[in-house]
């Protein structure tokens, strides 16, 4: 977003000890500044918001000092809550620039969110899972207080000191009450249902964009990102925690943030790489993964599947028959086969060597990633 620098346009001229510099933020119920603090000369954020909108906002507020401590280092950090004659705003820690350095008041300065930082693509493993246990940390909390967020969203995460932190309470909502179906709808579970699993839904769908740098509306598909994927124990780990999040059902998600994250770190760490060999299924047992997750039904004639061996490189059978890419080449995995028809099908993966693991009846409409192991280390 380009910046809004104070040209005699329409600023907010009555927040006590604050000179507005620029507008950094939009959305429904107000704005946000960078400003200035006269006594201090430190950079804040402030968020305006016109008196006859703020209803919501206050209670939110309230509730997340008065429940939440509100004080987290994955979470935004709230200064202070004024009211003038026309408007509340809330003074909060300013978003880094998005080229990493602090705020400032330069012309080019843009706030480093998720969103903007995912517009150069998937985030590298090790901060992809920074970021991901940041998030569910403030999450977690909040839910250990009893509250949800309820607009957990790219845009609403910010980066301040190269942290991730969690911000705009305005939607925050006891979690004991039967809420309201608001939010960011394409970040909203299936059954609309906005308690903890909605945040944890949301979360599942953040960590999804940040591993694979894809819109939210590509989800479960890894395409080009399938291979790195498969390869890469931060990313495996990332991504499975992704699809147990956006389950359909709401039993089967995580129930709370602090589920999620203590799942995240259960997951296997990154080891030596070793040589693996391809075992004949009836040389050794066979693990077949299958990842269960929701799609929409008014898509569910052009479903999109992750295959994934280990070892790689291997060919699809759907049905007996060999899975090929458009030009007539056979798909070997890691891959994201497209437009796959709905229904149960026999999986079978077959290697270089003619060997093959039978992956069993496969419900596309329901299963998005199918993980088929047949692996014994060799020895150095």
């Amino acid at each position: 977003m380009t910046n809004t620098w104070v040209d005699g346009g329409e600023v907010p001229g009555d927040l006590p000890d604050l000179d507005p510099i620029c507008l950094i933020g939009e959305g429904s119920y107000g704005r946000v500044w960078l400003a200035r603090n006269h006594t201090t000369g430190l950079l804040r954020a402030v968020k305006v918001i016109p008196l006859d909108r703020a209803g919501r906002e206050v209670g939110s507020i309230i509730r997340l000092e008065g429940t939440a401590s509100g004080e987290h280092p994955s979470l935004l950090r709230i200064h202070h809550v004024g009211k003038t004659s026309r408007h509340v705003f809330c003074i909060m820690d300013p978003a880094d620039d998005v080229t990493g350095i602090p705020a400032s008041t330069d012309p080019s300065y843009r706030p480093a969110t998720l969103r903007e930082k995912l517009k150069e693509g998937p985030l590298p493993p090790e901060i992809a899972l920074r970021c991901a246990e940041q998030l569910l940390s403030g999450l977690a909390h909040l839910h250990g207080s009893g509250m949800v967020h309820r607009d957990v969203k790219p845009g609403n995460c910010l980066f301040v000191a190269g942290n991730l932190k969690l911000a705009d309470f305005g939607l925050l909502a006891q979690a004991d009450l039967l809420l309201s179906r608001v939010g960011t709808p394409k970040y909203m579970p299936p059954d609309r249902r906005m308690d903890e699993r909605a945040d944890v839904y949301a979360a599942g769908l953040l960590i999804y964009e940040m591993i694979t740098g894809m819109p939210v509306d590509m989800f479960p598909s890894l395409d080009s990102r399938v291979g790195e994927v498969a390869r890469n124990p931060i990313l495996k780990a990332l991504n499975r925690v992704a699809l147990q999040a956006c389950e359909e059902n709401p039993r089967e998600r995580f129930a709370d943030a602090g589920k999620m994250l203590a799942a995240l770190k259960r997951s296997p760490k990154p080891e030596r790489r070793r040589r693996m060999t391809w075992l004949a299924i009836a040389a050794c047992p066979v693990v077949v993964a299958l990842g269960a997750i929701w799609w929409p039904r008014d898509q569910a004639a052009s479903l999109h599947v992750n295959f994934i061996t280990v070892p790689p490189e291997s060919t699809i059978l759907v049905d007996g028959e060999t899975l090929r890419q458009p030009g007539g080449a056979p798909y070997t995995t890691p891959c994201t086969v497209k437009e796959l028809a709905p229904g149960k099908h026999r999986v079978v993966f077959r290697d270089s060597q003619g060997l093959e693991l039978n992956a069993g009846m496969v419900d596309f409409a329901i299963t998005r990633e199918v993980v088929a192991t047949g692996q014994s280390p060799l020895k150095d």
